[in-house]
């Protein structure tokens, strides 16, 4: 059995993603994955396909998006380094 992580920040799930998808690892087999380490509230199996195609498009941006609303974890950690 794995340990689990709980509350991953939206960009190191789709990192995982991104680097599962460039070991040709199919979308069905990441989501089982992350399921598998993060819990069943990581991300939804669509949700998974959309960075999938995105990466496979060639987008190498883990982050969302920008748009309103409150900011990406991982963006604000680095703003809180400053």
């Amino acid at each position: 059995m794995f340990k689990t992580i709980s509350d991953p920040a939206n960009c190191e799930v789709c990192s995982v993603i991104r680097f599962l998808n460039a070991n040709n690892v199919k979308p069905a087999e990441i989501h089982r994955q992350l399921v598998e380490i993060y819990g069943e509230n990581v991300m939804t199996d669509g949700m998974v396909r959309k960075w999938f195609r995105q990466f496979n498009d060639g987008s190498t941006n883990v982050h969302d998006e920008a748009r309103s609303g409150r900011p990406s974890v991982c963006l604000l950690m680095v703003w809180l380094q400053k």
